[in-house]
Order: C-alpha cells, then sequence, then structure tokens
C-alpha cells in the first residue's frame, strides 16, 4: 500500500480526489493541504466525505508532506504548481500535477497563454497524463501532467480520426459545454444560481487557455501543425462535458466504417465507450464516472463527420484520469479505485 498526500484540497478537483482515493483499495491517504482550512475536518468542509475520513487540513510545506507520502496530487491553481512541484520531485516522490504548468512542452506558448514560468526546465520531464494515448511513457515517469477537462474530450474524440488521416484538419470546429463545477469553488458572480440557472451562453471565444493545449495534442496525432476553432460555452448543471467536433472528410467512409475504426481503436480501454450507431452521448450518462462515451454521426450533404464525447469534468476531465495515471505509475490494475458506475438519474 502506498502513502498519497494532496497538496491543495479545498476545491471540487481536490474533494473528488479525496473521495476516490478514500475508497482505493491500494492507497493510504495520509495528508491533505489547505491555508483556508488549517485545522478544519475535512468532513466540516465537506459534509459529503463524513465518515470517509478523519483527516484535517493542514498548513503545511512541501518538506513536511513529502516526509510521509510516496505520492503527491497537486489540485493547485496555474501558476502555483510550478513552485511546489519542483520540491517534490528533488525529494524523489511521484507527482501528479492537475494544475497547466507542465502541460505545454513549448515555453513560449506557456508563457504566451499563462505568464512567466519560474522551473521551466522540469517540463521536459513530465509526460501528458491521458492514458489511452500516453500509457507507456507514463509507466516509466514519476511526473505527471494531468490535462484539462474540455482537452480530454476533445482529443479522445478525435484521436481516432487523426490518426487515419480522416480529416482535413483545417476544417475543424469544436464546441464544448462545461458544467458550472468547471469554473471552481471561489464564489464568483459569473457562477452564482441566479447568473446560471436557466442560461446557456458562450464564453472566451477563441482565447480559452486549453486552445494551445488541444492544438498541441491535436498537432501530435496528426503530425502537421494546425489551428482548430473552439469555442466553449456554460450550461445550467453542476458537472459533466459534452464536446461536439465538426470536421469535413477527406476520405469516403460510411458510418458502419467510422464505428468499427473507433470501437477497434479503443477496443482494450476500460473507460471510452462508444456508443451504438444513432446513439449519441450524454453528460447525465458519464457524471460521477471515470468514463468517456462517444458517439459518431456522418453528414453524407456536408461531407462532414460530427464526433461527440461526453465526460465528467471533474472526474475522467480532472480527479479520475488523476489517480488512473497513479495507478499506471505505481503498478495497479488501472480502474483500481474507478470502478464507479455513473450517477443516473
Amino acid at each position: 500500500m502506498i502513502k498519497a498526500a494532496i497538496f491543495g484540497a479545498s476545491g471540487y478537483t481536490g474533494q473528488e480526489l479525496i473521495r476516490i482515493l478514500s475508497g482505493h483499495p491500494e492507497v493510504k491517504l495520509v495528508a491533505v493541504t489547505s491555508r483556508r482550512f488549517a485545522g478544519l475536518p475535512v468532513a466540516e468542509v465537506f459534509p459529503s466525505l463524513q465518515g470517509l475520513t478523519s483527516l484535517k487540513y493542514q498548513n503545511a510545506n512541501p518538506d513536511q508532506i513529502s516526509d510521509i507520502c510516496d505520492i503527491v496530487f497537486l489540485a493547485l491553481p496555474h501558476g502555483v504548481s510550478m513552485a511546489i512541484a519542483p520540491e517534490f520531485i528533488r525529494k524523489g516522490k511521484k507527482v501528479i500535477d492537475l494544475s497547466a504548468d507542465y502541460r505545454l512542452r513549448d515555453l513560449k506558448t506557456y508563457e504566451l497563454w499563462y505568464g512567466k514560468h519560474s522551473s521551466s526546465k522540469f517540463i521536459k520531464d513530465a509526460v501528458y497524463g491521458i492514458p489511452e494515448l500516453y500509457r507507456q511513457k507514463i509507466k516509466k515517469t514519476k511526473f505527471i501532467a494531468n490535462p484539462g477537462c474540455y482537452p480530454t474530450s476533445i482529443i479522445l474524440g478525435l484521436a481516432p480520426a487523426l490518426k487515419k488521416k480522416l480529416l482535413d484538419e483545417s476544417t475543424i470546429i469544436v464546441d464544448s459545454s462545461s458544467g458550472v463545477s468547471g469554473a471552481g469553488r471561489e464564489p464568483l458572480t459569473g457562477s452564482l444560481f441566479c447568473e446560471v440557472d436557466g442560461g446557456f451562453k458562450a464564453y472566451k471565444v477563441g482565447k480559452h487557455r486549453h486552445l494551445p493545449e488541444i492544438e498541441q495534442e491535436l498537432n501530435s496525432l496528426a503530425g502537421k501543425k494546425f489551428a482548430i476553432s473552439f469555442t466553449p460555452h456554460l450550461l445550467p448543471v453542476k458537472r459533466g462535458i459534452l464536446s461536439t467536433i465538426y470536421a469535413k472528410l477527406k476520405k469516403d467512409i460510411t458510418l458502419p466504417q467510422l464505428h468499427a475504426l473507433y470501437s477497434e481503436f479503443y477496443a482494450k480501454e476500460k473507460f471510452v465507450r462508444i456508443c451504438p450507431q444513432g446513439v449519441y452521448p450524454n453528460i447525465s450518462s458519464v457524471c460521477g464516472s471515470n468514463y468517456c462515451d462517444i458517439g459518431l454521426a456522418i453528414d453524407p450533404r456536408t461531407k462532414r463527420v460530427i464526433i461527440m464525447a461526453a465526460i465528467d469534468n471533474l472526474i475522467k476531465g480532472a480527479a479520475g484520469q488523476a489517480v488512473q495515471n497513479m495507478n499506471i505509475i505505481c503498478g495497479f490494475e488501472e480502474d483500481a479505485g474507478l470502478r464507479i458506475a455513473p450517477l443516473y438519474p
């Protein structure tokens, strides 16, 4: 059994990590940190965890946490992890960073979208943690850059088609819609119930920080550089992401052939489910789970493919994928602690 800690565990992602790790058969959760809630029991901050953990939040530094854990999850804001991760890496700890600080391999691109990087020399050591695509690299590393939520749904949705060079990459358009929990737990006006309920809107059109991450991975899959159009939307629900992806086909392919291609590509993957032909994914079918559901359609009039991918932004888009990565680097069964059926209704 390994000892795990969560550095920065007071947000929704931290709460989900606590929930999953508390029931993991191979893990003992030994510490959770939060400056704001230091000294308070976790179950007081998150009553849903009552009876699952007796831990209290600590205002501890990396040295103190390193002394008691084997692996650490960094559930910290962008720009904060870069000051913390190196401390754990130097101590020889396994590190899974859920911020964007080490996702982008090009330093100039990172600094264009996020600002100055204070520990850029560690970027080359981080493995981008989508297990379905980079499992062999993940097995050999101690440092994971856990992907963003929007990128996870889009990359998994497009990977088979890009690998088979089916698409005119210059025509890719992505509309993604996310539940409000994607904005975090801070009390922001735009996330208030009265601001969100009954609404549905686009935001950060063409300038969302996940865009360079998405393009980096799609370019790698296609073996060429191209840009996409990406528009995120805010759904009046708590959690879940549905990404709808459009692109022109370069090759003639029928829907049964496309369905067979995707089914074969993900045949051995425990957390990617291809919907039956004519059935399309629904966020209500994945919420609370680590699944990504993918649906497919072809518009014969326009020769466009439409790919739909649904995930829970807090699980497969964050905490669940982080635990999946931990399972791989620690040699556990990949679905350990994640054998959770989606919540329905």
